[in-house]
């Protein structure tokens, strides 16, 4: 074994998919913003703790609105996803300068993003853990899946630009669904 400097160690454990938070400020301004901390912390019902930072324009309308949408994008959309995650939404219209598109969502007013193959409407139902960890807990009002993108690939970020994309699937019993 070599040790490992503890500031690589959140490149070992990072929990799934990078994945597009979409967000409405009260103007009805859209953003996005690209986010990769995140988890699963219930089923049923599908609630998701994601970590925001306190100086993305995502936190300050998140926490205003407590609504937002996460978009989950194929391997496909990488450079763009990259793109989102490289600029401000303070001075830039992300939607546009990534040729993304916004549909209109059906329970929160954030978008829905049509190029990812699946987007989860969301409301925040636990802040807590916010001012000390910037953590929110979102409660999925409803769920859209792209059938036109049968089997995405997704991309999983461990650091320093680098990137996984989804592998093979393997399956074993399991007595959990």
């Amino acid at each position: 074994m070599k040790e490992l400097p503890l500031a690589d160690v959140y490149r070992l454990i990072e929990p799934g998919p990078v994945v597009l938070l979409s967000t409405r400020s009260g103007g009805g301004r859209a953003n996005v913003m690209t986010m990769s901390w995140h988890m699963m912390v219930e089923v049923a019902p599908p609630r998701i703790a994601c970590i925001v930072s306190s100086g993305d324009l995502s936190f300050f309308t998140l926490r205003k609105t407590k609504e937002c949408v996460i978009a989950i994008p194929a391997v496909e959309l990488a450079e763009k996803v990259v793109k989102v995650g490289n600029c401000s939404g303070r001075d830039t219209d992300k939607f546009a300068t990534t040729w993304l598109t916004p549909l209109r969502a059906e329970r929160v007013s954030a978008p829905l993003i049509a190029e990812c193959f699946a987007n989860l409407e969301c409301c925040v139902v636990d802040t807590r853990l916010v001012n000390r960890y910037n953590l929110f807990v979102l409660e999925v009002l409803k769920a859209w899946i792209d059938p036109a993108q049968p089997k995405p690939k997704t991309i999983h970020h461990i650091g320093n630009g680098g990137f996984i994309v989804d592998g093979e699937v393997i399956h074993f019993e399991s007595r959990v669904p």
